[in-house]
């Protein structure tokens, strides 16, 4: 049975605020004032488009402010969810600079009692913990400022309250600030992008805030709030596919790097012309064929004209980007496409790494490949160099280099990597343009981020290839809710190539949030190791959209093929589920606690049917696991068949598992009668 999101009084209060926009939650300082809403008596409306499709209305509504700002509300609401977001911008259109303006926040208060705050914290230190914090008569503060908008903290919040609640979201790849109250009756939400903002606009100079999301559920249950979020996201926020608007579906992939014969320290940079169609050829005679072949840093040439080396200290992959050019020495002539084509030609699909917000090297960059020195970011004693894809002209240089290599070898996919805290370079820029500055560098880097993007999709879509990019930054450090609108986290953490305890521990938290994620297909004991176990219990704590095979196709002489297919084989029979709605059956634990169980479920509502995924872990003495199906009802009746054994009927949605030894996995099918 399908569910039923749509709330009625959510979208009549939408149908509302848009007839009286002075009560949108939105406020801003402008030299000194204060501005609440977009009354009349402060904002002269000039223009307003409102565009419906489906259950889709967005108003773009502009204003004229003091003669001197044209201000743009971008204001949706989505009636089959309830779900409403808005963006504002700002625009100096007068001919001389114009006032400060700073505190740019939306704020919003919610009537109900017993509010209690749920989510999960950033990659890195924190993978995804989750908390939950009772608020009564509390306040609790989230802020990101790296300029990795989901290390250490997650823009994503579940706000419980009365007989429901709220999912709430900031859709920022920059800094952003969060802060909740509560005196037990009436919580308090305070949400911000671009911390520290103080600044005064040159003519012709554009600002924006953050997507703000406000996302109301009606019953006051995490399932519930976790499916509701899930069915939204899957439907509205996912970006599509190609051209066509085909929806986004599961797919796998696997990067050769390791399978050349030769050094390699990390990324790709042991590819070359002669390697990669020995695996290619071997992964295809073997029936083991990915859906995409990921070719990861390394494969440029350095800014002055050498090649980029493992191990030779400055010349390894991550001391040498910049460029964007293939290093002829590596891939003479037509050889890199050489070898997209006949990864076409066998059904595959090629995906590229790069790392435009950093540049080595920029003297011989400036030299040898026409960049602009005044583009580099840097202070003194820091290591690292940003790019200024915030300068026009910069973004226009970076943005071409990377769409010709992209259109010049029919690349479908684009994968971006960040390997850079640039928050204090902004600042630093910041300082250089003199007083009452503060943020504007952030600003325009990531309006040209998402500008970026969206030019290379234009490019990548072109000639076939993909309508979505890859969103990592060193792991899972660009998962804003924005930036998830036009790509996905294939790792959605660097640190999700190691246990299978911690795959298991980011499932169970991460999932409810960005369904469309992944991880690696082995158990390592480091990130960049090189071997490590790839068993069924693997493959199944690795099954997600995003499957990242880690194999080695010639030259590892113990490859055993048959795990290999079988993985494959068996994911490919899971994947039509992983996008639907998804329930944890045991509670969640930490990255390095093997002590007990984990299951999680990925139900059909529509088909009545889906798939649970139980573990055994490794230390765990038990051998008998009870869960119960939380969809089901006391004289719902259901088929239960185990992949490996057995099939029985239930009643009621309960299920006892055995299981016969420790670090176990096992795959159950459910079906409704």
């Amino acid at each position: 049975m399908k569910r039923n999101y749509a709330n009625a009084k959510e979208s009549a209060q939408y149908r509302s605020l848009s007839e009286d926009l002075s009560s949108l939650p939105f406020s801003f300082v402008y030299n000194g004032k204060e501005y609440k809403g977009f009354s009349a008596e402060h904002f002269t409306l000039t223009n307003k488009e409102i565009v419906q499709s489906n259950d889709k209305e967005t108003q773009h509504l502009r204003f004229s402010f003091l003669q001197t700002l044209e201000v743009t509300l971008i204001l949706t609401h989505y009636f089959s969810h309830g779900v409403t977001e808005w963006t504002v911008w700002f625009e100096n259109i007068s001919d001389k600079n114009s006032g400060i303006i700073e505190e740019l926040k939306t704020e919003l208060y919610f009537d109900g009692k017993y509010p209690v705050l749920k989510g999960i914290l950033g990659d890195h230190v924190n993978q995804y913990r989750p908390y939950s914090i009772d608020l009564q008569n509390n306040f609790v503060e989230f802020s990101s400022d790296s300029g990795r908008a989901t290390h250490i903290n997650f823009p994503y919040f579940n706000l419980e309250y009365g007989d429901g609640g709220a999912m709430l979201a900031i859709g920022w790849a920059g800094t952003w600030n969060a802060r909740f109250s509560s005196n037990g009756d009436v919580s308090t939400y305070t949400a911000s992008s671009v911390n520290g903002l103080k600044t005064y606009l040159k003519p012709g100079e554009r600002i924006r805030t953050a997507l703000f999301v406000l996302a109301p559920y009606r019953v006051r249950n995490e399932y519930y709030a976790t499916n509701f979020w899930r069915d939204w996201f899957v439907k509205y926020n996912l970006p599509k596919a190609d051209s066509a608007g085909t929806s986004l579906e599961p797919f796998s992939s696997c990067c050769l790097a390791s399978d050349t014969g030769l050094p390699n320290s990390d990324g790709s940079i042991s590819e070359c012309h002669t390697t990669w169609k020995p695996s290619l050829e071997k992964m295809i005679a073997e029936n083991a064929k990915v859906d995409y072949r990921w070719f990861d840093a390394g494969w440029y040439v350095s800014p002055d004209g050498t090649s980029a080396q493992p191990f030779v200290k400055g010349h390894d992959w991550w001391d040498t980007v910049g460029t964007w050019e293939l290093d002829p020495a590596k891939w003479p002539g037509k050889s890199f496409l050489e070898s997209t084509d006949f990864a076409r030609e066998h059904g595959m699909k090629t995906l590229v790494w790069f790392e435009p917000e950093r540049v080595t090297d920029p003297e011989n960059l400036a030299k040898n490949y026409g960049y602009n020195i005044d583009w580099a970011i840097r202070v003194e004693g820091e290591r690292t160099i940003s790019n200024n894809i915030g300068d026009p002209k910069c973004l226009k240089w970076t943005t071409e280099r990377i769409c010709k290599m992209l259109r010049e070898n029919k690349v479908e996919m684009y994968r971006e990597d960040n390997n850079c805290n640039a928050a204090k370079l902004w600042k630093h820029l910041d300082g250089l343009e003199g007083e009452n500055r503060c943020g504007i560098t952030e600003s325009k880097f990531i309006i040209g981020h998402y500008k970026m993007w969206d030019d290379i999709i234009a490019c990548t879509l072109s000639y076939g290839g993909c309508g979505f990019v890859d969103s990592c930054a060193s792991g899972g450090g660009r998962n804003d809710l924005e930036s998830m609108r036009r790509g996905v986290p294939l790792l959605r953490s660097d640190s999700d190539r190691t246990t299978a305890a911690l795959r298991l521990s980011m499932t169970t938290a991460f999932n409810k949030w960005i369904p469309f994620c992944g991880s690696n297909t082995k158990e390592k004991a480091s990130e960049l190791a090189l071997t490590g176990v790839s068993d069924p219990y693997v493959w199944r704590a690795s099954y997600l959209p995003s499957l990242n095979v880690d194999s080695q196709f010639v030259y590892d002489a113990e490859q055993n093929f048959d795990v290999l297919r079988f993985g494959l084989g068996e994911w490919k029979k899971v994947s039509p589920y992983l996008l639907k709605e998804f329930y944890p059956l045991t509670p969640w634990h930490k990255e390095k606690d093997n002590t007990d169980f984990t299951a999680f479920c990925y139900y059909d509502p529509e088909k009545e049917e889906g798939v649970i995924l139980a573990f055994r872990q490794e230390r765990c003495n038990r051998d008998l696991l009870n869960i119960s199906l939380p969809f089901a009802n006391q004289s719902d009746r259901y088929t239960v068949t185990d992949e490996d054994s057995y099939e029985q009927k239930i009643t009621g949605g309960i299920i006892t598992l055995r299981f016969d030894a420790p670090r176990t996995a096992k795959l159950i099918w459910v079906k409704k009668i």
